[in-house]
């Protein structure tokens, strides 16, 4: 199964759907927003997705983090306990297909990974 994470009204995971929908690629949608992804869960995506890059540090939940809460992300512990309470801190969408994680979407790279 496909599984693809992320939040329904963010512009990239809408892009991401389309895609998917528009190729005929079944896949099951699972929002951060009702279904938070575990500690085990972002373990799991750290040991194939750079932290540098599961960790959204460009968006408005993290520029809205007090300085001491952003700090805790300087190691690994403190960024998945962050990802865990601000789901919205984590990269978007995450797809995983195949035993594989990917973080973000490009038309390009989603060609490449279902073209395999």
């Amino acid at each position: 199964m496909i599984y693809l994470y992320g939040i329904p009204n963010c512009d990239t995971v809408k892009k991401a759907r389309q895609w998917l929908s528009g190729n005929h690629i079944d896949y099951e949608f699972v929002d951060f927003k009702k279904n938070a992804p575990t500690a085990e869960q972002l373990n799991e995506w750290l040991a194939q997705i750079p932290l540098d890059t599961l960790l959204n540090k460009r968006g408005t939940t993290w520029r809205k983090l007090e300085v001491a809460a952003q700090a805790q992300a300087a190691d690994t512990a403190g960024a998945i306990n962050l990802m865990c309470t601000h789901t919205s801190l984590i990269k978007r969408p995450i797809l995983v297909k195949d035993g594989r994680f990917y973080a973000g979407f490009s038309a390009d790279s989603y060609a490449e990974i279902f073209a395999a």
